[in-house]
């Protein structure tokens, strides 16, 4: 049996929302898109692009949001800083995701953030990020995918198929007016005629 978005963050108890850093309009607008889409697909609950609006991403990800399914928000323009206060006032942890950061295979770092039990701001960078992201004040965990250059859209599916434990690549979108019914050859869409 399939697990809706839903079900699989109740079962663990934990909600990921993404918070994306030093967005240049003209330069990333496409690969923050990228976060934003594979956040989404991957069971994160949201989606926050700091400091700057970018409507063309957000027409996108709602776009996508309305036609695929299940329940993701996308908020743009908030204050970084405020962001990560208001995510720790209320309880939650910030993990930065970072080249330099605790290895995610060869440390016990998943399991940490884990045992908090405590909702996740994950926060990404587009360009190199302010020293204090690394620091106690802002971030909880450092946490690198491999430590070798990479993307930053990688290292978010990377760490939340982990997270997940790869039960995200099976849920079921509520309230899609689309759906992929997977196949060995050829395409199969199943359209919801309630929803279009």
């Amino acid at each position: 049996m399939e697990n809706t978005p839903n079900q699989l963050i109740d079962n663990c108890s934990q909600k990921i929302v993404v918070l994306r850093w030093g967005h240049r309009i003209h330069r990333d607008s496409r690969l923050t898109t990228h976060c934003a889409l594979t956040a989404r697909a991957m069971c994160a609950s949201g989606f926050i692009l700091a400091d700057i609006e970018d409507k063309s991403i957000e027409k996108t990800v709602q776009g996508i949001t309305k036609h695929w399914g299940g329940d993701f928000t996308f908020q743009m323009g908030l204050n970084w800083r405020s962001v990560i206060r208001d995510w720790k006032n209320k309880g939650g942890i910030v993990v930065h995701l970072t080249v330099y950061g605790e290895n995610i295979q060869t440390s016990n770092a998943l399991s940490r953030i884990r045992e908090t039990g405590k909702n996740i701001l994950l926060l990404i960078g587009s360009q190199k990020v302010p020293g204090e992201f690394y620091s106690t004040e802002i971030s909880d965990f450092n946490i690198g995918v491999g430590n070798q250059p990479h993307s930053e859209c990688s290292a978010l599916a990377i760490f939340l198929d982990r997270f997940f434990e790869g039960k995200e690549l099976t849920v079921d979108f509520e309230k899609a007016e689309v759906k992929i019914i997977p196949q060995q050859h050829g395409k199969n869409i199943k359209v919801n005629e309630e929803k279009t």
